[in-house]
């Protein structure tokens, strides 16, 4: 005999996993008839159905986890992500000017260096200096 769905309303009625529920083999009858989650109630409390205790590992007490080289997380600091994402839009600006062959390669060096030595505030400021080297040229 089938008691999928009489499990499947038990665990609903009594709030528990399929798999704990468990029937009285002797009271299969009484157990056919029931239809309603007040039926199961009322079933387990006569003791046609019982509720298996939860299975489940021993609780262990955790093992600290220790502070060596590979789990130690260090934040970066702001200035050196400022830092990083400056000089990489000031070099990309750079390079697309020594590609249109805007900037001599002199010149291009030079603020390669002067980029390095975080000379520039802002993209802005390099402009600002790009143009003083132009009009020394001329």
């Amino acid at each position: 005999m089938k008691l999928e769905k009489k499990k499947e309303l038990a665990a609903r009625a009594l709030k528990t996993g399929k798999n704990r529920i468990s029937f009285n083999t002797a009271r299969l009858a009484e157990l056919k008839e029931a239809i309603t989650k007040q039926d199961m109630k009322d079933l387990k409390e006569s003791g046609a159905i019982f509720i298996e205790e939860k299975k489940g590992r021993r609780k262990i007490k955790k093992r600290k986890t220790r502070r060596r080289a590979g789990s130690v997380k260090k934040t970066v600091k702001t200035r050196k992500q400022d830092y990083v994402t400056m000089t990489r839009k000031l070099r990309t600006y750079l390079s697309n000017l020594k590609k249109r062959k805007k900037i001599s390669l002199e010149d291009y060096y030079k603020l390669r260096k002067e980029i390095r030595a975080s000379d520039f505030r802002s993209l802005a400021h390099m402009k600002e200096r790009l143009a003083e080297m132009q009009e020394e040229e001329k």
